[in-house]
């Protein structure tokens, strides 16, 4: 590519306090093109895009927008270049309409007054421009799908002329058709000139997608590459620093009884789902979203009641009323929803590992306990933190998600259900918690492991349950299954 950069960083550093969190990267984007951002999780991406989009100031080094030295101090000035951000987190306020949300702080007036008209009319064009021209302006956000909200994000920024979109995460939890419409989008956008910056954790999209990658470690630039003829392996090595021997541990059966038995359960969206679970076993739950999968598991775990079926645990009937009936059964949730509903954002690290069990003598809080416990949990899952005291919400994604997965191992469940356990980890940080989930099968525990990611899904089950539209269609010997078998019962077919 011989374009002139759009955006061209150089020598950026930051600091909080004592931790460096960049030194001296350099980044940049020509027009017309996809290109990922990768790097494990705490290597200094998002920190860089926020410097981009003008959320935090660097603290040494130059940005150039078109050639030119550019001073981006506020979100507000990002937007005068052109510049911007769809968040993991998306951003829009669910109670007003899709309209609003698009006008938020730009609102059109008329003689003072709010021009719904012509807010309305220019809505509609945006939307035109993402594929949603059916879409209701007047429709209220908290009624679109998680794909669709993006979508409306996205006319946002194209509302603001953006030149160059950042993309974090984008496909996290979105279904098949909807990750085709955005593709569909980002080529188009490509072709007209767009700059999109492409932030994600999955290795087939980026493979399929981006035109180059440029990938940090540890607050460092290790450097740019195209695409085309560069090896899986290669990328690997560049973000961790070596070579993962396998993408997905092998790991020798060793399956006993059964531990878990599912029978007939209804409930919500589910309609008379069986299965049987043995102890040392994954079993993979696969399908797409809204198939009733996290519905499953809520009623395992007590979350949501179920209107008929029975479930038995070792040969005993359980009826978990609560997670607390379901913990003290043996259950373990790792929830996909990690900032929700998994974690405690502002509890430290130590606190959120003891939350379904505090380590307890004679009535009182054995601290030492706790932090032997928590302390021999950070070594296990190499959960990258300076101090156990740390505030959960200052680490990064994938070490969240480590303490979430932390906080059930401490309690040595029979069975662990794992709802999206690897969803925005970094590839080192997956090939740990896969390690992690082997281990765990291998000691006897029984795991469900529920997962959009189809490699995941095949390369980890021993077998696999696919489910559509609230139903069990298929289950497969995981060790002989294909993504089009998958594909096929997920979607409902024979």
């Amino acid at each position: 590519m011989s374009a002139a950069p759009l955006i061209r960083m150089r020598g950026i550093h930051k600091s909080f306090g004592p931790v460096k969190v960049l030194e001296g990267v350099d980044f940049e984007l020509l027009p017309g093109e996809v290109h990922a951002l990768m790097g494990e999780n705490g290597a200094g991406k998002s920190t860089l895009m926020k410097i981009l989009t003008g959320i935090y100031a660097p603290d040494a080094g130059t940005l150039e927008v078109d050639g030119q030295p550019a001073s981006i101090a506020t979100p507000a000035d990002a937007e005068k270049h052109g510049i911007a951000i769809i968040h993991q987190e998306l951003n829009l306020i669910p109670a007003l309409s899709v309209a609003d949300n698009l006008f938020l702080g730009r609102e059109i007036q008329r003689f003072g007054l709010l021009d719904h008209r012509a807010m309305t009319r220019r809505a509609m064009e945006w939307l035109a421009r993402v594929g949603m021209e059916r879409l209701d302006p007047a429709t209220l956000v908290e009624r679109l799908s998680v794909g669709q909200q993006q979508m409306v994000e996205i006319a946002r920024a194209l509302g603001q002329n953006a030149r160059v979109l950042i993309m974090d995460e984008p496909t996290a939890a979105l279904t098949e058709h909807e990750t085709n419409t955005l593709f569909k989008l980002i080529r188009d956008l490509r072709a007209q000139g767009t700059g999109i910056v492409y932030v994600s954790h999955r290795m087939e999209e980026i493979f399929a997608l981006c035109d180059r990658i440029s990938v940090l470690r540890d607050g460092h630039f290790v450097g740019t590459r195209p695409v085309p003829g560069l090896a899986f392996d290669e990328v690997v090595k560049m973000m961790v620093g070596r070579t993962l021997d396998a993408r997905f541990p092998t790991r020798t059966p060793n399956i006993g009884d059964v531990r878990l038995k599912v029978e007939h359960i209804s409930g919500g969206m589910v309609r008379d789902v069986s299965f049987d679970l043995h102890a040392g076993e994954v079993l993979g739950v696969a399908g797409l979203l809204g198939a009733g999968r996290t519905e499953l598991a809520r009623l395992l775990f007590g979350l949501d009641k179920p209107s008929e079926g029975t479930i038995t645990l070792d040969g005993k009937v359980v009826t978990p009323t609560s997670p607390n009936d379901a913990i003290q059964s043996g259950f373990g949730f790792v929830t996909e929803d990690r900032k929700a509903q998994g974690l405690v954002l502002d509890l430290s690290l130590r606190e959120n590992v003891s939350l379904p069990r505090v380590p307890a003598h004679a009535g009182l809080v054995d601290r030492a306990s706790e932090k032997k416990q928590t302390r021999g949990l950070i070594e296990a899952l190499k959960i990258r933190a300076r101090d156990m005291e740390l505030n959960v919400r200052a680490l990064s994604g994938g070490n969240q998600q480590k303490v979430v997965l932390a906080k059930w191992l401490a309690l040595k469940p029979r069975v662990l259900i794992l709802d999206e356990p690897t969803r925005g980890v970094d590839v080192g940080g997956k090939a740990e918690i896969y390690h992690i989930i082997n281990q765990l099968a291998e000691q006897g525990v029984a795991i469900l492991m529920i997962s959009s990611e189809l490699p995941e899904v095949l390369a980890m089950s021993d077998r696999i349950l696919v489910m559509h539209e609230g139903r069990a269609t298929a289950l497969l010997d995981g060790h002989g299954a294909t993504q089009e078998a998958v594909m096929t019962a997920a979607t409902g077919g024979k």
